[in-house]
């Protein structure tokens, strides 16, 4: 038995409906369950897990499969159900770095049948997320995109409201911790990366793996003038461990204490923190993906 957790938003969407029926008519055991506010998919994923349901599908954006990761995380691991992603979002990160298909009918027929692999899950204080979480200008971004602009524009809506906050970043100094530094830093943008992409389909670690137990870290500490844009740029496609505006590093805990609070995203989702830890849980979730997914290092 299969359980979709669909947002609500996406409940009365004639595709949706339609690849429901269709899997149905096809022999699969599907049932629906359909959210009304904030909290609910999580409610609901950890429930499946007390009903002995065999896969949990996530049918909305990101937001709603970050809300079933921490519904199923709140189980012990032996009654976690497998994991199925129906992307229904205006950006759709985490299924597209996964390469699953976007389009309705083949999403969840992919949901319900792709092999399950194990794969980590972060944990930043008590709030866990599959994909990415980003401190700074990234988290600006997401949280001052208009809703109806992310629809309209899908993607797209984050790198024009990325183009507009360019102007103005804001740096967040603080003291940066892991296990293998200690040091102070001026955030403009850090991603704490289990995923590749944030933003609507910003690689800001194109390097990180979903099963190697670690943590892919982006720090942009320093943007510079116009005039040394070009050599940010080439930071940012080059990856330094350690450069003038940019480094990067792989941890499997992270720790940022701020001098002020600055905002944050965790698969898409807001909040602001003076501090937090960001830690990793390897192969706690089973998630459904296909064999040559460019997010996993270990084979079937």
């Amino acid at each position: 038995m299969a359980r979709l957790i669909l947002n609500g938003k996406s409940a009365q969407l004639s595709a949706v409906r339609e690849a429901v029926f269709a899997r149905r008519a096809a022999g699969d055991r599907l049932d629906v369950r359909v959210t009304w506010e904030q909290g609910d998919a999580a409610r609901m994923a950890e429930q499946a897990g007390r009903d002995g349901v065999d896969r949990v599908i996530a049918g909305g954006g990101d937001g709603t499969v970050n809300e079933v990761v921490n519904g199923l995380m709140a189980l012990p691991r032996e009654q976690r159900p497998i994991l199925g992603i129906l992307p229904l979002g205006s950006a759709n990160d985490l299924a597209t770095s996964l390469r699953l298909p976007l389009a309705c009918a083949p999403a969840l027929q992919a949901a319900l049948h792709l092999p399950a692999r194990p794969v980590d899950v972060p944990c930043l204080d008590d709030w866990h997320f599959l994909n990415m979480a980003t401190a700074g200008i990234g988290a600006e971004i997401t949280a001052s995109t208009p809703k109806p602009l992310k629809r309209l524009l899908g993607g797209g809506a984050y790198s024009l409201i990325g183009a507009f906050k360019a102007w103005h970043v804001r740096h967040y100094p603080g003291r940066l911790r892991w296990q293998d530094g200690e040091r102070r830093v001026e955030v403009c943008l850090l991603a704490i990366g289990n995923g590749r992409q944030s933003g609507g389909g910003h690689a800001l670690t194109p390097e990180a793996r979903m099963d190697d137990g670690l943590l892919d870290v982006l720090l942009l500490h320093d943007v510079g003038s116009p005039t040394h844009w070009r050599a940010m740029r080439h930071e940012l496609e080059t990856r330094p461990s350690r450069g003038t505006y940019v480094d990067t590093f792989r941890a499997d805990w992270l720790a940022f204490e701020a001098d002020e609070a600055l905002p944050l995203t965790l698969d898409g989702e807001p909040a602001w923190r003076r501090g937090f830890r960001v830690s990793v849980e390897p192969a706690a979730l089973s998630l459904a993906v296909g064999t040559a997914c460019p997010l996993l290092s270990r084979p079937a």
